[in-house]
């Protein structure tokens, strides 16, 4: 019924962080940990450590940089059985921005990055794992990997780093099940001695059967979010991933109680999740870009509702209704 090498991370404040610019207040920062903690999620991301040189601190929350000081107080009075991880950009960071293992209450790094970027991320990865830490490297934007550059950079991940896992990003959440199979039976001939992971988003209502094919194809380190709370159309639902694991060591009850009280009132704040334009920039395998300007208008705008006029821009075509 369960694979007991399976392991959750919850990404709900670093992933979600991109439609708020990682504004979540501490308290609720607090209830997010206390509860994912106490579901028996394995692992839970609690930002990116980028570089203040790439992010200026007046424009972003906290939980874009995740200093020490402030991820001590989040995980404070709580009796930790999960891991702690942040995410660093391959090409927003760098090694600097890593302490030495005995100074920081992080566990893992995540180092996120697109094949051409690949070198840094090798970098960054391998000074953490010096430093002591795990490490994994999460490769974005499949859908837009040229087939060589990709092959390339698995085998150069295998064979330079020891991160623990490699993951399959969906960042434009326009694969399908037949890709998922594809890309982990790619991973499998290049990845070896280390585990796969999968990070999916949203935007054909895809996320959570790609995650469940990712599993049925192997793949044991999964991305979640409460409430598929994230970028664009957001993630894969945390609670619909723990419900399927049938896991008897993972319970549901901490995460639809803390959606209830502290998820849920962000979508007043906040929009994410299924909307047509980020269905449409799916559909085209493009960057959800266009489809966040266009739903950051106000709601008594009208060219907010216009999915066709936005459908003709991003395709550049003459269509008729």
């Amino acid at each position: 019924m369960y694979r007991p090498e399976i392991k959750v991370i919850d990404c709900s404040i670093r992933d979600g962080g991109l439609m708020n610019n990682s504004r979540f207040s501490m308290d609720m920062v607090k209830k997010i940990v206390s509860a994912v903690n106490d579901s028996g999620v394995d692992i839970i991301e609690l930002g990116y450590r980028n570089s203040k040189n790439f992010f200026s601190p007046s424009d972003y929350g906290p939980w874009r940089f995740c200093d020490e000081d402030v991820l001590r107080e989040a995980v404070s009075d709580i009796d930790l059985k999960m891991e702690i991880a942040v995410m660093m950009d391959s090409h927003k960071a760098t090694a600097d921005d890593i302490l030495p293992r005995e100074q920081s209450v992080v566990d893992i790094f995540r180092i996120a990055t697109y094949v051409k970027d690949v070198d840094k991320a090798i970098h960054l990865a391998n000074t953490a794992s010096e430093m002591g830490y795990k490490s994994a490297i999460n490769i974005m934007a499949m859908s837009h990997c040229v087939e060589r550059e990709l092959d390339e950079a698995l085998q150069q991940i295998n064979e330079e780093t020891d991160v623990f896992a490699c993951y399959i990003v969906d960042s434009f959440g326009s694969l399908y099940s037949e890709d998922i199979d594809y890309y982990v039976d790619k991973y499998k001939k290049y990845i070896t001695g280390k585990e796969i992971g999968i990070h999916c988003h949203n935007n054909m209502q895809l996320a959570f059967a790609n995650t469940i094919e990712g599993i049925i194809k192997g793949v044991n380190y999964l991305d979640g979010t409460l409430y598929g709370i994230g970028r664009a159309a957001g993630n894969c639902p945390l609670e619909l991933l723990v419900a399927f694991l049938k896991n008897p060591k993972y319970s549901i009850r901490p995460l639809i109680e803390v959606i209830g009280t502290d998820i849920l009132p962000l979508t007043k704040e906040i929009e994410w999740g299924y909307r047509i334009p980020y269905m449409l920039t799916g559909m085209l395998n493009q960057h959800p870009q266009a489809a966040l300007a266009l739903m950051e208008l106000e709601d008594e705008n009208i060219e907010k509702y216009d999915f066709a006029k936005f459908f003709t821009a991003i395709t550049q075509e003459d269509i008729e209704i």
